[in-house]
């Protein structure tokens, strides 16, 4: 008796079986966490203040080169490198004396780093800006003596800084490196321990770690 028969269907069979299989997806692959941006825990060694007009937080950025005496900013647990996000601004002091006496234009300039806490330097921020009038201020800061209830010393000029940060790095610190300053009273360069500059709305962006 022939099986020939059962064999052409046992091998169409198998084949389909094997085109089957071979038609299988392939298993997927876990997403990757999705990226989180938020606003960053700053511990700030000397705070300017509360702006008048956005509500943001100003902290001064100081000179030095220990990071345990700069801004510290906490960054979570991340996977890949995070990205710090910060605005910087120049420090001015106003006077509507000097206005009056047409003595009001100051120049700035001022950088700053980021580094890790063991001192490594990460990156570098600056800012430079001019003052004519009150216009020329950024902001005003709230709590102060002045008209309005606002302080003499605003932030001006702003530039957004973009910083990246490596992982396993879970805290930075802000510290002034440069400043030339030109005023009516003279010109001022960085002093161990004195405001460089000023920082606001810090963020931080990264994938959490699973």
């Amino acid at each position: 008796m022939c099986r020939t028969p059962v064999v052409i269907a046992c091998v169409l069979l198998f084949s389909l079986d094997a085109v089957s299989a071979q038609r299988k997806p392939a298993p997927r692959k876990p997403a990757a966490p999705a990226l989180v941006t938020q606003p960053a825990k700053v511990k700030c060694p000397e705070p300017l203040g509360i702006g008048a007009r956005t509500s943001a937080s100003y902290c001064f950025v100081l000179a030095g080169r220990d990071p345990a005496q700069g801004a510290i900013v906490t960054i979570p647990k991340h996977a890949g490198a995070a990205t710090l996000i910060f605005n910087l601004h120049n420090r001015h002091t106003y006077s509507e004396e000097d206005i009056r006496r047409g003595r009001a234009f100051a120049q700035y300039r001022a950088q700053i780093g980021v580094l890790t806490m063991a001192g490594k330097l990460l990156d570098r921020g600056a800012v430079q800006s001019e003052f004519r009038t009150v216009r020329d201020l950024f902001e005003r800061i709230g709590g102060g003596a002045g008209p309005g209830g606002v302080k003499a010393v605003a932030p001006i000029g702003n530039e957004t800084v973009m910083v990246s940060i490596p992982a396993g790095v879970t805290e930075v610190s802000l510290l002034g490196e440069l400043l030339d300053a030109r005023t009516s009273i003279g010109r001022e360069t960085e002093t161990p321990g004195r405001p460089v500059a000023v920082v606001s709305n810090v963020q931080v962006e990264y994938r959490p770690v699973k």
